[in-house]
């Protein structure tokens, strides 16, 4: 499964390229038994359906040409939402200052679970003002540490 997505992001990643957009993540699922390649994009000014319709075309084009998948499966090309995930450290930089949902491997002040404002990364610690009752707190915690984080949204 790794390989299908590796080829597809080496197939995505020129027309990422030549429209200005970005590869936020793939999937490559099964549900029910229906296989799904889900691909996520974005920009600073977000996407929206044409621009992922141009994506999902070429790519589907690229795709047929070297067809690394041998069942049939559906392309889907999207946004990542407004709850994007956050999967590498430029993520994590472009997020400070937003607020976000982290999840640790292990617990940090007794909790694996944090959302507040990112107030900072340098590549080593994430540091997280959270909101407990009427106060907040800054929470550092490790880069190594975290288990996954994506952008939240307050309600």
């Amino acid at each position: 499964m790794s390989k299908v997505k590796e080829i597809t992001e080496q197939l995505v990643s020129p027309i990422l390229a030549d429209l200005q957009l970005e590869l936020v993540d793939i999937e490559y699922t099964k549900e029910g038994k229906n296989w799904f390649l889900r691909v996520y994009i974005d920009s600073d000014n977000g996407v929206d359906i044409e621009e992922c319709g141009k994506v999902s075309e070429q790519l589907s084009e690229k795709l047929d040409e070297t067809d690394p998948i041998k069942q049939a499966y559906f392309l889907e090309v999207s946004s990542p939402g407004a709850e994007r995930p956050l999967k590498n450290e430029k993520d994590l930089h472009k997020s400070v200052g937003k607020n976000v949902y982290v999840t640790t491997y292990e617990p940090i002040d007794g909790e694996k679970a944090f959302e507040g404002v990112l107030l900072s990364f340098d590549g080593k610690e994430l540091i997280i003002e959270v909101k407990i009752k009427t106060r907040k707190k800054a929470v550092t915690i490790p880069h190594e540490k975290m288990a996954s984080a994506r952008l939240a949204i307050v309600f």
